[in-house]
């Protein structure tokens, strides 16, 4: 499938993405009005990043108990219950008088119970795509994605001019009822892919084969470090320049877009695993310059062109699904997705640290360089590993593949 005619002909498709469209507008206009509001309160840049993507942190204890879920429960009722959950959540946090305890508490709880959003929606886009057509459909997601982030942020810094932030978060509760409705008039009542009933024990178990080839590794590694690192220095924009932060996201969002578009049509598919390791250090080094603290325009540049490189995601997304049985593709990207947020809510809580003790911009730069360290080294454990024999899986029938050329 190499069109996006035959794309949007899928069935199904177009819902999947009018659905998550709407979750995804909730989520920045939402984040964004949640940053402003703590940060007004407290004057901390540490708590106003937190606010926006500590919740993250949270999805680690979901990955740890939940994410067999994201096979064994059907993923229609799953994806509307976690909408109207996080309507709920968000519609509390526009109360009047609320203390930040209280909103650290109902974001944590955001966090636990969104770390099987990702392995569902991965998971139900393996199914409703053909084999030969993940890699486009998977590009379109995040490009819409990216064009929701730019509209959602820009959106939300003209509503936070106009209204005040808890009206916006009420918005973004409407918005998140909005998903849960497309969800569930517009997607098929589907089975759940794997048999057998969600536990603790099964989501060790098969974390723990998907963490035992060192391939696989490798991959998490790539897709959550340097990812989570560079996550940490936007987490700043609201302290760094604060009347223009929206429009600093918007332009991230606009370089995810580019790259995701570029990626997913027009990068051979031969191409694209050579690419994984030049679109991480793409991400970073721009961030490099902002130890000259440079003006809203430059680091609207600058941002630009980093977030070109969040689509080495969709590369190392390929490279996951190749080396992960059908009936684990769920959970394999679950722990994908519930990693990197984990790994996002570290790299902002250590952005945030360093701000406090430094400044905004030294702190971005210098999670700028832990990022491109971070990506240098896993490339040279890549290339060793390519050298090795292809070795066997724990799990039956089942051999990892090589990692692919970065």
């Amino acid at each position: 499938m190499r069109s996006y005619r035959s794309l949007f002909r899928t069935p199904e498709y177009t819902p999947f993405l009018f659905s998550f469209a709407a979750f995804a507008a909730a989520q920045t206009i939402g984040g964004l009005a949640l940053g402003t509001l703590v940060f007004r309160a407290t004057g901390a840049p540490f708590l106003s990043a937190v606010s926006m993507f500590g919740p993250q942190l949270a999805q680690l204890l979901g990955g740890a108990f939940l994410l067999s879920g994201a096979d064994r429960l059907p993923p229609r009722a799953i994806l509307s219950g976690l909408a109207l959950a996080f309507a709920a959540g968000t519609a509390v946090l526009a109360l009047p008088g609320l203390p930040v305890w209280a909103v650290f508490a109902v974001v944590l709880l955001q966090g636990l119970v969104a770390s099987l959003g990702g392995g569902v929606r991965g998971g139900l886009l393996n199914e409703i795509l053909s084999k030969d057509g993940y890699v486009l459909g998977r590009s379109v997601y995040n490009m819409l994605w990216g064009l929701v982030q730019m509209a959602g942020f820009a959106t939300g810094g003209v509503l936070l001019v106009l209204l005040s932030p808890r009206t916006c978060l009420l918005l973004a509760a409407a918005l998140y009822v909005m998903s849960a409705l497309v969800t569930r008039l517009g997607l098929t009542a589907r089975p759940p892919r794997s048999s057998g009933h969600p536990s603790v024990s099964a989501t060790w178990r098969t974390n723990a084969f998907l963490w035992s080839s060192r391939s696989r590794r490798l991959t998490y590694l790539g897709l959550w470090v340097p990812n989570g690192l560079i996550v940490g220095s936007d987490s700043l924009y609201v302290s760094y320049a604060p009347e223009a932060a929206g429009m600093l996201y918007a332009f991230g969002a606009l370089g995810m877009f580019v790259g995701d578009m570029a990626v997913g049509r027009l990068v051979p598919p031969a191409v694209r695993p050579r690419l994984a390791t030049s679109l991480r250090l793409l991400l970073a080094f721009p961030y490099l310059f902002f130890v000259l603290r440079p003006g809203v325009t430059l680091s609207a540049v600058a941002v630009t062109v980093a977030s070109v490189g969040f689509a080495a995601s969709l590369v190392l997304q390929e490279r996951l699904m190749s080396l992960t049985p059908d009936d684990l593709a769920g959970q394999a990207l679950g722990l994908h997705a519930t990693g990197m947020a984990a790994l996002q809510g570290i790299g902002t809580l250590l952005a945030g640290t360093l701000a406090q003790l430094t400044s905004s911009a030294a702190a971005m730069t210098l999670m700028a360089a832990g990022s491109v360290t971070v990506t240098l080294t896993l490339a040279a454990l890549g290339r060793h590993e390519e050298r090795r024999s292809t070795v066997p899986s724990t799990r039956p029938g089942v051999v990892s593949k090589p990692a692919a050329t970065d």
